[in-house]
């Protein structure tokens, strides 16, 4: 048989799976209705392990193609269930009574921000609110706690860089607060080599920087032999070198810092990349979606269950969604459990979208809807 006839003959085949599929689908809207007047919830694990279990022992050795295939049916007539449903409430509730706008308000109130005046924070803080006042903390979390005091409505902290990948301490903060993502934009990164003017770019030996920067040019390090050394900031790192009474040292940081703090710039643009970006967000306790909100940020875990994170990961396909981040952070509980940070391209305000998004509410160990924004882009 040619490669054609066999072609005809799975087609005949899937000619006769389609209508028993729908009959499939059709009987699952009756089971939804059914569990409305009967208050049971829609996903019963223990029923749908068993079944998968049972096709595994009749398939034999392609057991595990077909358990594939039934759970992404089973998924599928679960979402049509919960669609009838309507499940979600608590977070339904939540979108439908979130105050909606064009531009964020400070309300009078300054941006919190980790650094010193001209760190990169500030120029992001800057770009999302031009006319507002920054206020400098020392530590990341010092920015998710003056935004948890209410010393600031809104905190902006770095989480992802094209080059050095995500910075791992802000996500692991987003997990501890569980603040709101309320806005973003991502911020192209010129880094320049800097010192006290009379230092010699050859007498050079330790250079100052945060560990995202070092990691960005550790290309133009390597190449002359420098020495990071970690700094808590890109401008806190300039502001010690102008400072500092050594002349072997400098910093790597951006050319608004070293104009800042008098310092020379020996050499611009010594990333690794030239298109080199960092992703900023904006935290809030409070909820605000964008008008022209385009990105959902989330926090869910997945059950101890092979495949669970792949078939969680499947809804988001067969909604028609794009996961554009997925950032897994270790549970603190000596367990090796997981976390897992997704953004999914997106708007909460479309229905297929929200019935997902309340079904895994529903139906998942741990869930938390982060919020829905749009970034700006360079």
């Amino acid at each position: 048989m040619d490669l054609l006839s066999l072609r005809k003959e799975i087609d005949k085949i899937d000619d006769e799976l389609i209508p028993l599929l729908m009959k499939r689908m059709d009987i699952a809207k009756e089971v939804a209705k059914y569990k409305v007047e009967h208050g049971i919830p829609v996903l019963n694990q223990e029923r749908e392990q068993q079944i998968l279990d049972d096709v595994a022992e009749k398939c034999g050795e392609q057991g595990d193609a077909i358990k594939t295939i039934f759970s992404a049916t089973m998924d599928a007539s679960r979402a049509l269930q919960h669609k009838i449903i309507g499940g979600g409430e608590e977070l339904r509730n939540l979108v439908n009574s979130t105050q909606r706008g064009e531009h964020l308000s400070d309300e009078g109130m300054p941006i919190a921000c980790q650094g010193v005046d001209g760190a990169y924070s500030g120029i992001a803080a800057n770009t999302l609110f031009p006319d507002s006042t920054i206020k400098f903390y020392k530590q990341f979390e010092n920015v998710f706690e003056s935004v948890n005091k209410g010393k600031a409505i809104y905190g902006i902290i770095p989480v992802e860089n094209s080059t050095a990948g995500s910075v791992h301490e802000s996500y692991d903060l987003i997990m501890k607060y569980r603040f709101y993502v309320v806005g973003a934009c991502d911020l192209k990164i010129e880094h320049c080599l800097c010192a006290k003017e009379g230092t010699k770019f050859e007498k050079i030996e330790e250079v100052f920087s945060h560990p995202q920067a070092l990691s960005q040019c550790n290309v133009f390090l390597k190449s002359f032999d420098f020495t990071g050394v970690n700094y808590t900031n890109t401008a806190a790192a300039a502001k010690y070198v102008s400072e500092s009474s050594k002349k072997n040292i400098g910093a790597i940081c951006s050319v608004s810092a070293a104009k800042k703090y008098g310092l020379k710039i020996l050499r611009r643009g010594i990333q690794n990349i030239t298109n080199n970006t960092t992703r900023f967000i904006v935290i809030s306790k409070k909820l605000v979606i964008n008008d022209d909100a385009d990105k959902i940020s989330l926090i869910f875990s997945a059950p101890h269950t092979t495949g669970s994170l792949y078939r969680v990961l499947g809804r988001f396909s067969m909604t028609g969604l794009n996961l554009t981040k997925l950032e897994s952070r270790p549970v603190a509980n000596g367990k090796f459990d997981y976390f897992f940070y997704a953004d999914v391209m997106g708007n909460v305000y479309d229905e297929s979208t929200l019935d997902l998004l309340c079904a895994l509410s529903d139906e998942l160990p741990e869930f938390t809807f982060l919020g829905n924004y749009h970034e700006i882009k360079p």
